[in-house]
């Protein structure tokens, strides 16, 4: 027995073993903190909680919505991932395709602070800070080093407040936001380019057969190639759950810009009344964000035995985007 209990004592530890400990300790670690990284951020703004001041002053609720979802991307746990070059940040997709979704919503409406809501006309001066921030948001999303996507985005965040501090300050007139129908319009027309995209790809997850229609309802139209008549679209099994998630991430922001948009523009759309049809947009928009239960995204067919994820996020955004299509008719011809 003593001897038994000596060569325990004298047991001592290979090299190969301390390396299968170590790889093993390693991959823990890295699988709790891509579970922990990949947890979707929560909503970064709530309906009924304004930041304008007691002023109301107009545009603050847009631009600080647009501040809120960067710095939201920027700082969730984990950091950016999309352009991370090492575990687990590299190993993970869905996070880094949420974050395509909100960036391509962030960009969008920063471009049309900068082109629109900012300018009283097509022939007035452009905000420089806008000008700036347009620029830096629109760096490239996959930069790791010298200089880093996150250190542009950072630029661009602070170029955001500086526009908004400059909102507030009731001496500056060189900065403003003009809440006017057609403006909006602008935006909205940008989103239903965007939304409609995605509700495509989305339902090609279970392949589909589509038409040429491009040239649909003139005579004279022409394209750079020839194009066949009819094609079958499906998209790759492993890009699904990429699709999924930056449909999620286009989503979340979405719905953030249009409950800013309806303090900031309410005037205007109750003047169309139109204010009940922004909100039932939200409406439509809000279930894209119910928790996901099951462990993968999962790609039955239309009617099959399993659930078809991509189709029911396709169903939410297509209705959500034939609402902004009317919101948008309303506004123009209202």
């Amino acid at each position: 027995m003593k001897q038994k209990i000596r060569r325990f004592l004298n047991f001592k530890v290979t090299w190969a073993g301390k390396i299968k400990a170590t790889a093993f300790l390693l991959v823990l670690i890295y699988s709790a903190l891509g579970l922990y990284w990949g947890l979707e951020p929560d909503l970064p703004i709530k309906q009924g909680e304004p930041v304008t001041s007691p002023l109301e002053i107009v545009g603050l609720e847009t631009v600080s919505s647009a501040i809120d979802i960067a710095e939201t991307v920027l700082s969730k746990p984990g950091g950016y991932l999309y352009n991370d070059a090492f575990p687990p940040g590299v190993l993970m997709d869905n996070l880094p395709n949420w974050e395509l979704g909100a960036l391509v919503q962030l960009r969008d409406m920063v471009r049309t602070l900068r082109n629109n809501m900012s300018r009283s006309q097509s022939q007035s001066t452009e905000d420089l800070n806008l000008v700036n921030a347009e620029g830096l948001f629109y760096f490239d999303n996959n930069s790791w080093i010298l200089p880093s996507t996150e250190g542009e985005y950072k630029k661009g965040v602070k170029e955001l407040l500086e526009y908004m501090n400059r909102l507030k300050d009731l001496e500056d007139q060189n900065a403003q936001f003009y809440a006017r129908a057609d403006n909006l319009t602008v935006w909205l027309s940008e989103v239903e380019t965007r939304l409609g995209s995605l509700s495509q790809r989305l339902s090609a997850s279970v392949g589909k057969r589509q038409l040429d229609v491009a040239l649909a309802g003139d005579s004279a139209a022409r394209q750079s190639t020839q194009a066949t008549v009819e094609r079958t679209l499906k998209t790759p099994w492993l890009k699904i759950d990429d699709i999924f998630y930056e449909a999620r991430g286009t989503t979340w922001a979405l719905i953030h810009l249009l409950k800013a948009i309806e303090i900031d523009f309410s005037e205007v759309l109750e003047k169309k009344n139109a204010l009940v049809s922004l909100q039932q947009i939200i409406r439509e928009l809000e279930p894209t964000q119910d928790t996901v239960w099951s462990p993968m995204i999962l790609n039955g067919s239309g009617l099959g035995f399993l659930a078809n994820h991509s189709l029911v996020m396709g169903s939410h955004i297509s209705r959500a985007n034939a609402a902004i299509i009317d919101l948008r008719r309303l506004l123009e011809d209202g």
